[in-house]
Protein backbone atom coordinates (compact mmCIF):
# COMPACT_ATOMS: atom_id res chain seq x y z
CA UNK A 1 0.00 0.00 0.00
CA UNK A 2 1.18 3.62 -1.08
CA UNK A 3 2.11 6.12 1.87
CA UNK A 4 -1.01 8.47 -0.09
CA UNK A 5 -3.61 5.06 0.36
CA UNK A 6 -2.59 4.81 3.56
CA UNK A 7 -2.86 8.62 4.60
CA UNK A 8 -6.31 8.38 2.95
CA UNK A 9 -7.39 5.09 4.95
CA UNK A 10 -6.41 6.67 8.07
CA UNK A 11 -8.48 10.20 7.25
CA UNK A 12 -11.39 7.86 6.06
CA UNK A 13 -11.12 6.18 9.83
CA UNK A 14 -11.10 9.76 11.18
CA UNK A 15 -14.02 10.76 9.59
CA UNK A 16 -16.00 8.09 10.76
CA UNK A 17 -15.18 8.28 14.41
CA UNK A 18 -16.24 11.87 13.93
CA UNK A 19 -19.62 11.01 12.66
CA UNK A 20 -20.33 8.64 14.90
CA UNK A 21 -18.72 11.54 18.12
CA UNK A 22 -22.11 12.38 20.24
CA UNK A 23 -20.40 15.40 21.19
CA UNK A 24 -19.44 16.31 17.62
CA UNK A 25 -21.73 19.87 18.00
CA UNK A 26 -19.82 20.91 20.85
CA UNK A 27 -16.96 22.16 19.07
CA UNK A 28 -19.19 24.64 16.84
CA UNK A 29 -19.75 26.58 20.25
CA UNK A 30 -15.81 27.60 20.18
CA UNK A 31 -14.38 29.73 18.75
CA UNK A 32 -11.40 28.24 16.39
CA UNK A 33 -8.10 29.84 15.60
CA UNK A 34 -6.76 29.96 12.19
CA UNK A 35 -3.86 30.84 10.57
CA UNK A 36 -2.21 34.00 9.24
CA UNK A 37 -3.54 33.43 5.85
CA UNK A 38 -7.11 32.55 7.40
CA UNK A 39 -6.15 28.56 7.42
CA UNK A 40 -7.66 26.90 10.07
CA UNK A 41 -5.22 25.48 12.62
CA UNK A 42 -4.53 21.87 14.32
CA UNK A 43 -4.92 23.26 17.74
CA UNK A 44 -3.49 20.60 19.97
CA UNK A 45 -2.56 23.26 23.10
CA UNK A 46 -5.74 23.42 25.53
CA UNK A 47 -4.02 21.91 28.20
CA UNK A 48 -1.78 25.15 28.42
CA UNK A 49 -4.89 27.79 26.87
CA UNK A 50 -8.47 26.37 26.16
CA UNK A 51 -10.35 27.96 23.38
CA UNK A 52 -13.16 30.83 23.79
CA UNK A 53 -16.67 29.52 24.24
CA UNK A 54 -18.61 31.69 22.09
CA UNK A 55 -20.66 32.71 24.73
CA UNK A 56 -18.12 33.89 26.44
CA UNK A 57 -17.85 37.29 24.40
CA UNK A 58 -21.73 37.44 25.13
CA UNK A 59 -21.39 36.97 28.95
CA UNK A 60 -18.60 39.53 29.53
CA UNK A 61 -20.25 42.18 27.13
CA UNK A 62 -23.77 41.44 29.21
CA UNK A 63 -21.61 42.57 32.34
CA UNK A 64 -20.25 45.31 30.98
CA UNK A 65 -23.67 46.63 29.63
CA UNK A 66 -24.76 46.07 33.29
CA UNK A 67 -21.92 48.23 34.75
CA UNK A 68 -22.67 50.61 32.06
CA UNK A 69 -26.41 50.89 32.68
CA UNK A 70 -26.80 49.97 36.42
CA UNK A 71 -23.44 51.32 37.82
CA UNK A 72 -23.09 50.45 41.86
CA UNK A 73 -26.99 48.61 41.88
CA UNK A 74 -25.21 46.39 39.62
CA UNK A 75 -24.38 44.72 42.59
CA UNK A 76 -28.11 43.64 43.86
CA UNK A 77 -30.09 43.83 40.52
CA UNK A 78 -28.03 42.68 37.87
CA UNK A 79 -29.43 39.90 35.61
CA UNK A 80 -26.23 38.00 37.38
CA UNK A 81 -25.85 39.44 40.84
CA UNK A 82 -22.10 40.65 41.52
CA UNK A 83 -22.28 40.15 45.07
CA UNK A 84 -23.01 36.41 44.97
CA UNK A 85 -21.53 35.82 41.39
CA UNK A 86 -19.31 33.13 42.86
CA UNK A 87 -22.44 30.81 43.84
CA UNK A 88 -23.31 30.54 39.81
CA UNK A 89 -19.76 28.40 39.42
CA UNK A 90 -20.42 26.58 42.37
CA UNK A 91 -22.62 23.37 40.70
CA UNK A 92 -20.21 23.48 37.77
CA UNK A 93 -17.43 23.11 39.67
CA UNK A 94 -18.58 20.81 42.19
CA UNK A 95 -19.38 18.12 39.52
CA UNK A 96 -16.16 18.36 38.14
CA UNK A 97 -14.68 18.29 40.95
CA UNK A 98 -17.15 15.14 42.64
CA UNK A 99 -16.83 17.19 45.64
CA UNK A 100 -20.09 18.73 47.82
CA UNK A 101 -21.44 22.32 47.05
CA UNK A 102 -19.64 23.86 50.13
CA UNK A 103 -16.20 22.62 49.69
CA UNK A 104 -15.40 24.01 46.32
CA UNK A 105 -14.91 27.75 46.01
CA UNK A 106 -14.09 29.79 42.53
CA UNK A 107 -11.50 32.74 43.69
CA UNK A 108 -8.33 34.14 42.93
CA UNK A 109 -5.74 32.30 40.70
CA UNK A 110 -3.95 29.10 41.40
CA UNK A 111 -0.49 30.26 43.52
CA UNK A 112 -2.91 33.06 45.15
CA UNK A 113 -4.99 30.08 46.32
CA UNK A 114 -2.10 28.01 46.91
CA UNK A 115 -0.54 30.56 49.39
CA UNK A 116 -4.07 30.96 51.10
CA UNK A 117 -4.23 26.94 51.52
CA UNK A 118 -0.80 26.57 52.79
CA UNK A 119 -1.84 29.43 55.50
CA UNK A 120 -3.76 27.12 56.70
CA UNK A 121 -2.52 23.69 55.76
CA UNK A 122 0.73 23.67 56.29
CA UNK A 123 1.87 23.93 59.72
CA UNK A 124 5.07 22.57 60.90
CA UNK A 125 5.77 21.86 64.15
CA UNK A 126 8.76 20.10 65.67
CA UNK A 127 10.08 17.54 63.94
CA UNK A 128 7.24 17.28 61.50
CA UNK A 129 8.09 20.45 59.15
CA UNK A 130 8.36 19.06 55.70
CA UNK A 131 6.84 19.29 52.87
CA UNK A 132 6.78 16.58 49.62
CA UNK A 133 6.61 17.37 45.91
CA UNK A 134 7.72 16.37 42.67
CA UNK A 135 11.48 16.93 41.33
CA UNK A 136 10.25 19.13 38.17
CA UNK A 137 7.06 20.12 39.96
CA UNK A 138 5.62 23.68 37.85
CA UNK A 139 8.04 26.53 38.93
CA UNK A 140 5.14 28.82 40.03
CA UNK A 141 4.28 25.70 42.51
CA UNK A 142 8.03 25.43 43.73
CA UNK A 143 8.38 29.10 44.11
CA UNK A 144 5.63 28.73 46.12
CA UNK A 145 6.21 26.08 47.96
CA UNK A 146 9.94 27.22 48.85
CA UNK A 147 8.31 30.35 49.98
CA UNK A 148 6.07 28.96 52.50
CA UNK A 149 8.67 27.15 53.93
CA UNK A 150 11.11 29.88 54.20
CA UNK A 151 8.12 32.15 55.45
CA UNK A 152 8.42 29.73 58.95
CA UNK A 153 11.67 30.46 59.30
CA UNK A 154 12.81 26.76 57.93
CA UNK A 155 15.84 26.00 55.38
CA UNK A 156 14.01 24.73 52.11
CA UNK A 157 17.14 23.07 50.87
CA UNK A 158 16.54 21.48 54.04
CA UNK A 159 12.32 20.96 54.58
CA UNK A 160 11.39 21.05 50.80
CA UNK A 161 11.74 16.61 49.85
CA UNK A 162 11.70 16.11 46.35
CA UNK A 163 10.63 12.93 44.71
CA UNK A 164 11.49 12.06 40.81
CA UNK A 165 11.50 9.47 38.67
CA UNK A 166 13.66 6.52 39.28
CA UNK A 167 17.22 6.94 36.94
CA UNK A 168 17.13 6.22 33.04
CA UNK A 169 12.63 7.06 34.14
CA UNK A 170 10.12 9.77 32.75
CA UNK A 171 7.90 8.59 35.53
CA UNK A 172 7.42 8.36 38.77
CA UNK A 173 5.98 5.04 40.49
CA UNK A 174 3.17 5.38 42.89
CA UNK A 175 4.73 3.04 45.00
CA UNK A 176 7.60 5.14 45.62
CA UNK A 177 5.46 8.04 47.32
CA UNK A 178 4.21 5.30 49.69
CA UNK A 179 7.58 4.22 50.64
CA UNK A 180 8.94 7.53 51.33
CA UNK A 181 6.16 8.28 53.41
CA UNK A 182 6.46 5.73 55.04
CA UNK A 183 9.98 6.18 55.54
CA UNK A 184 10.09 9.70 56.62
CA UNK A 185 6.03 10.21 57.15
CA UNK A 186 6.90 11.48 60.49
CA UNK A 187 9.18 14.37 59.59
CA UNK A 188 6.48 15.20 56.52
CA UNK A 189 3.89 17.84 57.45
CA UNK A 190 2.20 17.94 53.92
CA UNK A 191 2.33 16.02 50.99
CA UNK A 192 1.61 18.54 47.88
CA UNK A 193 1.48 16.53 44.59
CA UNK A 194 0.02 17.08 41.06
CA UNK A 195 -3.33 15.66 39.43
CA UNK A 196 -1.84 15.33 36.39
CA UNK A 197 2.02 16.25 35.99
CA UNK A 198 2.30 19.16 33.69
CA UNK A 199 5.12 17.80 31.76
CA UNK A 200 4.44 13.88 31.54
CA UNK A 201 1.12 13.85 31.17
CA UNK A 202 1.33 11.20 34.23
CA UNK A 203 -2.02 11.18 36.22
CA UNK A 204 -1.83 10.27 39.76
CA UNK A 205 -4.48 7.94 42.07
CA UNK A 206 -5.33 11.06 44.15
CA UNK A 207 -7.50 8.59 46.47
CA UNK A 208 -3.74 6.39 46.99
CA UNK A 209 -1.89 8.91 47.76
CA UNK A 210 -4.52 10.99 50.48
CA UNK A 211 -4.78 7.25 52.26
CA UNK A 212 -0.89 7.00 52.10
CA UNK A 213 -0.27 10.43 53.58
CA UNK A 214 -3.16 10.29 56.15
CA UNK A 215 -1.60 6.65 57.33
CA UNK A 216 1.54 8.73 58.39
CA UNK A 217 -0.07 11.73 59.72
CA UNK A 218 0.61 14.09 57.05
CA UNK A 219 -2.06 16.26 55.01
CA UNK A 220 -2.45 16.07 51.06
CA UNK A 221 -3.33 18.84 49.16
CA UNK A 222 -3.09 18.89 44.96
CA UNK A 223 -2.86 21.07 42.10
CA UNK A 224 -5.28 19.94 39.66
CA UNK A 225 -4.15 22.57 36.96
CA UNK A 226 -3.90 20.19 34.31
CA UNK A 227 -6.81 17.70 36.04
CA UNK A 228 -9.83 19.53 36.78
CA UNK A 229 -12.17 19.66 33.18
CA UNK A 230 -9.35 16.81 32.12
CA UNK A 231 -10.50 13.89 34.02
CA UNK A 232 -12.95 12.62 36.30
CA UNK A 233 -12.84 14.17 39.90
CA UNK A 234 -14.13 12.66 43.04
CA UNK A 235 -12.07 14.94 45.82
CA UNK A 236 -14.53 14.65 48.59
CA UNK A 237 -14.73 10.43 48.74
CA UNK A 238 -11.31 10.44 47.87
CA UNK A 239 -10.42 12.22 51.25
CA UNK A 240 -8.15 15.11 49.89
CA UNK A 241 -7.68 17.95 52.57
CA UNK A 242 -7.28 20.74 50.20
CA UNK A 243 -7.04 21.45 45.98
CA UNK A 244 -6.71 24.33 44.00
CA UNK A 245 -6.52 24.82 40.03
CA UNK A 246 -6.42 27.28 37.51
CA UNK A 247 -9.71 27.60 34.72
CA UNK A 248 -7.83 29.02 31.84
CA UNK A 249 -6.40 25.03 30.84
CA UNK A 250 -9.07 22.53 30.06
CA UNK A 251 -11.77 24.67 31.59
CA UNK A 252 -11.21 27.52 28.75
CA UNK A 253 -12.22 30.35 30.81
CA UNK A 254 -9.68 32.50 29.32
CA UNK A 255 -6.28 34.07 30.11
CA UNK A 256 -6.17 34.91 33.37
CA UNK A 257 -9.39 33.79 34.75
CA UNK A 258 -10.55 32.71 37.91
CA UNK A 259 -8.81 30.05 39.91
CA UNK A 260 -10.49 28.13 42.19
CA UNK A 261 -9.90 25.47 45.19
CA UNK A 262 -11.65 22.68 47.08
CA UNK A 263 -11.45 22.41 51.14
CA UNK A 264 -12.66 18.80 52.12
CA UNK A 265 -15.77 19.81 54.91
CA UNK A 266 -14.55 18.15 57.62
CA UNK A 267 -11.80 21.30 57.81
CA UNK A 268 -14.44 23.78 57.23
CA UNK A 269 -17.71 22.82 58.99
CA UNK A 270 -16.35 21.10 62.31
CA UNK A 271 -16.20 24.26 63.94
CA UNK A 272 -18.80 25.74 65.33
CA UNK A 273 -20.13 28.67 63.07
CA UNK A 274 -18.41 31.70 63.04
CA UNK A 275 -15.28 30.52 64.39
CA UNK A 276 -11.79 32.30 63.24
CA UNK A 277 -9.87 29.37 63.48
CA UNK A 278 -9.60 26.63 60.70
CA UNK A 279 -9.75 22.80 62.03
CA UNK A 280 -6.16 23.30 61.97
CA UNK A 281 -3.79 25.08 63.90
CA UNK A 282 -3.46 28.41 63.27
CA UNK A 283 -5.91 30.68 61.48
CA UNK A 284 -7.30 31.39 58.18
CA UNK A 285 -5.88 34.66 56.22
CA UNK A 286 -9.26 36.33 56.43
CA UNK A 287 -10.64 38.74 54.08
CA UNK A 288 -14.57 40.06 54.18
CA UNK A 289 -15.83 37.99 51.22
CA UNK A 290 -15.02 34.63 53.28
CA UNK A 291 -17.45 36.46 56.32
CA UNK A 292 -20.41 35.29 56.35
CA UNK A 293 -22.95 36.46 53.67
CA UNK A 294 -25.56 37.50 56.48
CA UNK A 295 -23.37 40.07 58.59
CA UNK A 296 -20.49 40.63 55.97
CA UNK A 297 -21.81 43.92 55.30
CA UNK A 298 -22.51 45.44 58.80
CA UNK A 299 -18.70 46.08 58.71
CA UNK A 300 -18.05 44.57 62.49
CA UNK A 301 -14.39 43.90 63.55
CA UNK A 302 -14.94 40.30 64.63
CA UNK A 303 -14.70 37.94 61.40
CA UNK A 304 -17.49 35.34 61.21
CA UNK A 305 -16.23 32.56 58.54
CA UNK A 306 -19.09 31.91 55.94
CA UNK A 307 -19.53 28.54 55.77
CA UNK A 308 -17.32 25.67 53.79
CA UNK A 309 -14.96 26.69 51.30
CA UNK A 310 -16.07 30.40 51.09
CA UNK A 311 -14.02 31.18 54.72
CA UNK A 312 -11.26 31.29 52.86
CA UNK A 313 -11.92 33.61 49.76
CA UNK A 314 -10.61 36.73 50.76
CA UNK A 315 -12.43 39.80 48.01
CA UNK A 316 -15.13 39.98 45.93
CA UNK A 317 -15.26 38.02 42.79
CA UNK A 318 -13.32 39.65 39.79
CA UNK A 319 -16.69 39.54 37.41
CA UNK A 320 -15.03 39.95 34.13
CA UNK A 321 -12.78 37.22 34.69
CA UNK A 322 -15.60 35.30 36.06
CA UNK A 323 -18.16 35.39 33.34
CA UNK A 324 -16.44 33.22 30.55
CA UNK A 325 -16.10 30.47 32.97
CA UNK A 326 -19.43 30.56 33.55
CA UNK A 327 -20.15 30.07 29.63
CA UNK A 328 -17.65 27.09 30.03
CA UNK A 329 -19.19 25.21 33.14
CA UNK A 330 -22.56 25.41 30.99
CA UNK A 331 -20.64 23.04 28.39
CA UNK A 332 -19.19 20.91 31.28
CA UNK A 333 -22.86 20.17 32.38
CA UNK A 334 -24.46 19.74 29.47
CA UNK A 335 -21.74 17.20 27.58
CA UNK A 336 -20.81 15.74 30.95
CA UNK A 337 -17.62 14.96 32.37
CA UNK A 338 -17.52 10.78 31.98
CA UNK A 339 -18.92 11.25 28.00
CA UNK A 340 -16.12 13.59 27.99
CA UNK A 341 -13.54 11.51 29.57
CA UNK A 342 -14.97 8.38 27.37
CA UNK A 343 -14.03 10.66 24.25
CA UNK A 344 -10.68 11.88 25.57
CA UNK A 345 -9.58 8.40 25.67
CA UNK A 346 -10.22 7.46 22.17
CA UNK A 347 -8.71 10.14 20.79
CA UNK A 348 -5.46 9.53 22.65
CA UNK A 349 -5.59 6.22 22.00
CA UNK A 350 -6.27 7.36 18.38
CA UNK A 351 -3.15 9.34 18.13
CA UNK A 352 -1.26 7.07 19.78
CA UNK A 353 -1.88 4.10 17.27
CA UNK A 354 -0.69 6.69 15.02
CA UNK A 355 2.11 7.46 16.70
CA UNK A 356 3.42 4.23 17.00
CA UNK A 357 5.14 3.92 13.26
CA UNK A 358 7.06 6.55 14.17
CA UNK A 359 8.80 5.45 17.04
CA UNK A 360 12.07 5.08 18.11
CA UNK A 361 12.03 8.64 16.57
CA UNK A 362 9.20 9.80 18.34
CA UNK A 363 8.85 8.53 21.87
CA UNK A 364 5.94 8.65 23.92
CA UNK A 365 6.81 9.26 27.74
CA UNK A 366 3.08 9.47 28.90
CA UNK A 367 1.46 6.59 30.36
CA UNK A 368 0.48 4.20 27.66
CA UNK A 369 -2.36 2.93 30.44
CA UNK A 370 -5.61 5.50 30.01
CA UNK A 371 -6.23 5.48 32.91
CA UNK A 372 -2.96 6.95 34.22
CA UNK A 373 -2.74 9.78 31.62
CA UNK A 374 -5.82 12.62 30.30
CA UNK A 375 -5.40 14.32 27.24
CA UNK A 376 -2.09 15.08 27.20
CA UNK A 377 0.26 13.39 25.51
CA UNK A 378 4.04 14.32 25.75
CA UNK A 379 6.41 13.28 22.91
CA UNK A 380 10.45 13.09 23.05
CA UNK A 381 12.10 13.69 19.43
CA UNK A 382 15.07 11.17 19.28
CA UNK A 383 18.62 13.50 19.09
CA UNK A 384 17.58 15.91 21.84
CA UNK A 385 16.93 19.27 22.30
CA UNK A 386 17.88 20.48 19.06
CA UNK A 387 15.98 17.84 16.66
CA UNK A 388 13.13 18.39 19.07
CA UNK A 389 13.01 22.07 18.83
CA UNK A 390 13.34 21.78 14.80
CA UNK A 391 10.46 19.63 14.93
CA UNK A 392 8.42 21.66 17.05
CA UNK A 393 9.12 24.31 14.38
CA UNK A 394 8.33 22.31 11.68
CA UNK A 395 5.00 21.55 13.19
CA UNK A 396 3.94 25.45 13.61
CA UNK A 397 5.29 26.20 10.12
CA UNK A 398 2.80 23.18 9.17
CA UNK A 399 -0.01 24.94 11.23
CA UNK A 400 -0.27 22.39 14.09
CA UNK A 401 -0.39 24.37 17.33
CA UNK A 402 1.25 22.58 20.39
CA UNK A 403 3.62 23.36 22.95
CA UNK A 404 7.36 22.90 23.66
CA UNK A 405 8.97 22.10 26.92
CA UNK A 406 12.55 22.44 27.65
CA UNK A 407 15.05 20.49 27.41
CA UNK A 408 13.10 17.94 24.32
CA UNK A 409 9.33 17.79 25.30
CA UNK A 410 6.74 18.46 23.01
CA UNK A 411 3.25 18.73 24.46
CA UNK A 412 -0.22 17.90 22.28
CA UNK A 413 -3.52 17.60 23.90
CA UNK A 414 -6.49 16.38 22.06
CA UNK A 415 -9.69 18.01 23.64
CA UNK A 416 -12.48 16.19 23.96
CA UNK A 417 -14.63 19.24 23.99
CA UNK A 418 -13.45 20.57 20.47
CA UNK A 419 -10.74 18.30 18.94
CA UNK A 420 -11.70 15.89 16.42
CA UNK A 421 -10.17 12.80 15.13
CA UNK A 422 -9.26 14.26 12.07
CA UNK A 423 -7.25 16.54 13.27
CA UNK A 424 -5.38 13.72 15.46
CA UNK A 425 -5.02 12.16 12.23
CA UNK A 426 -3.79 15.51 10.71
CA UNK A 427 -1.53 15.97 13.02
CA UNK A 428 0.30 12.28 13.10
CA UNK A 429 0.59 13.05 9.50
CA UNK A 430 2.12 16.84 9.84
CA UNK A 431 4.41 15.56 11.73
CA UNK A 432 5.38 12.08 9.66
CA UNK A 433 6.61 14.64 6.83
CA UNK A 434 8.21 17.03 9.66
CA UNK A 435 10.35 14.54 10.60
CA UNK A 436 11.02 13.30 7.12
CA UNK A 437 12.80 16.81 6.68
CA UNK A 438 14.44 17.15 9.89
Amino acid sequence: MSADAGEAGILARARERDAEDPLWRFRERFALPVGERGAPLVYLCGHSLGLQPLAARELVLEELDEWAQRAVEGHEHARRPWIPYHEQLRHGLAELCGAQLNEVVAMNSLTVNLHLMFASFYRPVGERRRILIEAGAFSSDRHAVASQIAWHGLDPEEDLLELGPAAGADLIDERAIERLLSERGREIALLWWPGVQFRTGQAFDIARLARAAHAHGCLAGFDLAHSIGNMPLALHDDAADFAVWCSYKYLNAGPGAIGGCFVHERHADALPRGAHRGALPGARLAGWWGHEQETRFLMEPGFRAAPGADAWQVSNPPILAAAPLVASLALFTEAGIDQLRAKSVALTAFMEELLRPLEPRVQLITPRDPNARGCQLSLRIAGGAGPGRRVFEGLRAAGVVCDWRTPDIIRVAPVPLYNRFEEVAAFAHRLARVLLTT
